[in-house]
């Protein structure tokens, strides 16, 4: 790890947690929250309302207990926590939120919002999880455009074609500065850590001065490269370091116990693939102003690479050619328990893995401890078998 930082390092870091006085502030002016909790929520339509999103999702072991009062043992750790934050109200978020959206992404995520509705104002998106991009976009245009009179009805408000696309174009450029934060990853070695991408993705969902927030992600990433230029790099160079891939969701509740410990223990996690990845950071919507804006983001948001679509060929495509382009050497699955989409379609994964001469480690785990020791040991083999592998290459 360098001596130094860039200056904004820190501040995505505690995003999180300064950002509970931020929602207060923006309460007490009279502003309108709006909770969401998954990549295919439509941010424009969101922004477009006067609405400033912040994501629900869960990631404490401390209300499982208190969840599990009304929902089953065995399910998601994330869901648990999320609804258990909501029946302690211990999350400022979920409780400061004027509007919560849902998304059916699973069946745990959709029967809990049965019970969520019954506490917070609730606006549910029916996902299509068909591959057949025709059928799947007519419904998908549908469900945005009945998300757009959802929000309008219930925040008695009105979101016109020209407010869709001046936010259009505003999310885009968010999604070029993110898109870069990942293209730091394939410098060699690379410019910047996984866990600090993560941290840098994660907070900047709880920064809600938006100019702010992405002159601060554009300086920080100027930074990074003008230091790895410079040679201060975060890594040494190492022609045998292990450059690993990483998917998966949840990841923000279980990265100190698999991020953090795999640069560690030597290796880099030069990119993340997912529904916070690359691809849908470089996915953008398309700016034409001739064309109905739900059409463009309707096309932009049904190429989420999520589990929920079968078959799935699509992200497995992109798995492919991410290996290819970051120059990957492993591939890293972390799964919570009880996620049965990402966990089955792992071995989907694997069997690309296999075709580009990879291997895979699939990580299940949850938000309590006592794994980290069995954590570290996989990790430790996976490095030293990639490392090796690299070594004979490189001598023989």
């Amino acid at each position: 790890m360098p001596a130094s930082l860039p200056a904004h390092f820190e501040a995505f870091s505690e995003a999180h947690q300064q950002g509970f006085l931020a929602v207060k502030a923006l309460k007490d002016k009279g502003q309108k929250i709006c909770g969401s909790f998954c990549q295919y929520t439509p941010a424009e339509i969101i922004m477009a309302a006067g609405l400033y999103q912040v994501t629900l999702c869960g990631r404490s072991a401390a209300p499982i207990k208190t969840a599990e009062t009304q929902l089953p043992a065995n399910l998601c750790p994330l869901i648990k926590a999320s609804y258990g934050h909501l029946l302690e109200e211990s999350c400022p978020y979920a409780y400061f939120s004027d509007i919560v959206v849902g998304e059916t992404t699973c069946d745990g995520k959709k029967k809990m919002y049965e019970l969520m509705a019954e506490k917070k104002m609730m606006q549910v998106i029916h996902l299509p999880n068909l591959p057949d991009y025709e059928r799947s976009l007519e419904m998908w245009v549908t469900e945005i455009r009945a998300f757009r009179k959802g929000l309008e009805e219930k925040l008695d408000i009105t979101i016109t074609d020209d407010m869709l696309n001046e936010a259009i174009e505003w999310c885009n450029e968010e999604r070029r500065q993110t898109a870069r934060l990942y293209e730091l990853g394939k410098y060699d070695p690379p410019a910047i850590t996984g866990y600090h991408m993560q941290h840098i993705e994660d907070g900047q969902q709880y920064m809600f001065d938006r100019k702010m927030k992405l002159q601060m992600l554009r300086e920080s990433l100027d930074q990074c490269e003008a230091d790895w230029k410079a040679g201060k790099g975060p890594f040494a160079p190492d022609p045998c370091r292990p450059r690993i891939i990483v998917s998966g969701t949840g990841l923000a509740a279980v990265t100190d116990k698999t991020i953090k410990v795999l640069e560690e223990l030597g290796g880099c996690v030069v990119c993340y693939e997912g529904c916070n990845g690359i691809s849908a950071r470089r996915r953008l919507i398309d700016e034409d102003r001739s064309r109905d804006p739900i059409v463009r983001i309707a096309e932009k948001y049904i190429e989420v690479p999520c589990a929920v679509v079968s078959p799935n060929n699509r992200r497995l495509e992109q798995v492919a050619d991410t290996i290819d382009e970051w120059q990957v050497d492993g591939y890293l699955s972390i799964t919570l328990h009880s996620c049965n989409p990402f966990a089955i379609e792992t071995e989907n994964i694997r069997r690309v893995c296999e075709k580009k001469g990879i291997p895979l480690l699939h990580i299940e785990t949850d938000f309590t401890p006592g794994d980290e020791g069995q954590i570290r040991t996989r990790l430790q083999a996976f490095l030293e078998m990639i490392r090796a592998r690299k070594e004979a290459r490189l001598h023989g």
